[in-house]
């Protein structure tokens, strides 16, 4: 069976529009949950994301732009980061089995909905004739594919906060299994607007804002947590059947190992241990790997009161004794949850760590919840940590579970 590499990382994210910038500031526990910046953001009860600070003009022209939902260019900038950081230079014959896996939950979401208000709030006679390919969940893919002239598979994930995780297993699979050499994979979401925004309000899963600092809006495995808070961007990952990385002399930044999949069936909304356990298990049988391998998680962690408790049940199940031993954290209190990019920006912390030998905080942990009780690397990181080994678990509506492991190489 064919190992897979993983060579480059691009990440635009609340907390930094860079891989290093992101890892940097999450390490330094800097938030990235602000108020929200929108001309609608009186109507909100809730004024407070993870809000990417982003100008697309310098990065598109104004015609490609008329292309390019947000989803689609945080996509795109941040897969140009991973191809740069992984040094790769595919000939025509390469891009025949090079291909794209992403993930979104609500794909071209402001595209969409500037469609719905002009019909319906302005009255107007027409919309914008490319609304449909701004709109659809696959746009993002394509775009990274337009490109690069990447002709290999070409896929897209939407199972909720799943989304990401699950598009790189399976981008994982199809180079383990010989149907490409490379694939770019992650996930991209950019699903701050007044509509989505208000429909989550109605939901009551998001955080009340922290009235002395809104970046502390969000407070994973925290007595006093409110629920969880929407963010935005994009994490890209280029990974690569291993021999071949090594003969061309590329920089490894880990080996992805294992992954796991499995779904609740129990909850359209709340999650149940059963289905988190079978993933944290079927990613480590796939691995090969024993639970005292694994270093570091890094958790779903949503910040809602159901959702932390049972995460951290579900570990204790797996891991055992050894549950007391693991570093686990929690990067959305930092970033929010970027819903189907979640899993991708969060696998990318947890590779990250792995290169630098360091293990990001869970910020404004201020009361531990009894029931929340193992290591969550409060409120500080760890540099020159032990991080050979890492999980990142993902956990989405509609029961889906899915798990990442990557190991260091050597």
């Amino acid at each position: 069976m064919r190992r897979v590499a993983i060579t480059g990382i691009g990440v635009i994210a609340p907390v930094g529009n860079t891989a290093g910038e992101f890892f940097a500031n999450l390490m330094a526990g800097r938030s990235g949950i602000r108020h929200i910046r929108a001309p609608f953001v009186e109507r909100l009860a809730v004024r407070v994301a993870g809000q990417v600070d982003f100008d697309p003009a310098a990065h598109f022209s104004r015609i490609k732009l008329g292309y390019l939902d947000r989803f689609s260019q945080f996509a795109l900038v941040a897969s140009a980061e991973a191809v740069r950081d992984a040094g790769l230079q595919l000939s025509d014959a390469d891009k025949l089995v090079t291909g794209v896996y992403l993930g979104t939950g609500l794909g071209g979401a402001h595209a969409l909905e500037e469609a719905i208000s002009e019909l319906f709030r302005n009255g107007g006679p027409r919309i914008k004739p490319l609304t449909v390919v701004l709109a659809m969940n696959n746009a993002a893919a394509s775009q990274i594919a337009l490109e690069h002239g990447l002709q290999g598979p070409n896929q897209t994930v939407s199972t909720a906060c799943a989304s990401s995780a699950i598009a790189i297993g399976e981008a994982f699979r199809a180079i383990r299994h010989g149907y490409a050499e490379v694939m770019i994979a992650g996930g991209a979401e950019a699903l701050l607007t007044l509509g989505t925004i208000k429909s989550w309000e109605a939901l009551r899963a998001l955080a009340m804002e922290d009235p002395l600092d809104p970046g502390a809006s969000c407070r994973p495995f925290s007595l006093d947590r409110s629920g969880l808070v929407l963010g935005e961007g994009a994490a890209i990952l280029v990974l690569e059947e291993m021999e071949r990385a090594r003969a061309r002399g590329a920089q490894i930044h880990a080996e992805l190992k294992g992954y796991g999949t499995a779904n609740d069936a129990a909850n359209i909304t709340k999650p149940a241990r059963h289905g988190q356990v079978r993933a944290m298990e079927a990613a480590l049988h796939d691995a090969r790997l024993a639970t005292a391998d694994i270093d570091y998680i890094n958790a779903h962690g949503t910040a809602t009161p159901v959702g932390d408790t049972v995460e951290t049940q579900a570990i204790k199940q797996v891991f055992g004794d050894h549950a007391r031993r693991l570093a686990v954290s929690s990067t959305k209190s930092m970033h929010g949850h970027l819903m189907g990019a979640s899993g991708a920006v969060e696998f990318a912390a947890a590779v990250l760590a792995i290169r630098h030998r360091a293990i990001p905080p869970t910020m404004h942990l201020r009361k531990p919840d009894p029931e929340c009780d193992l290591d969550y690397v409060a409120n500080s990181g760890r540099a020159d940590a032990r991080v050979r080994c890492v999980m990142s678990n993902t956990f989405g509506f509609g029961g889906s579970n899915a798990v990442l492991i990557a190991q260091a190489l050597g």
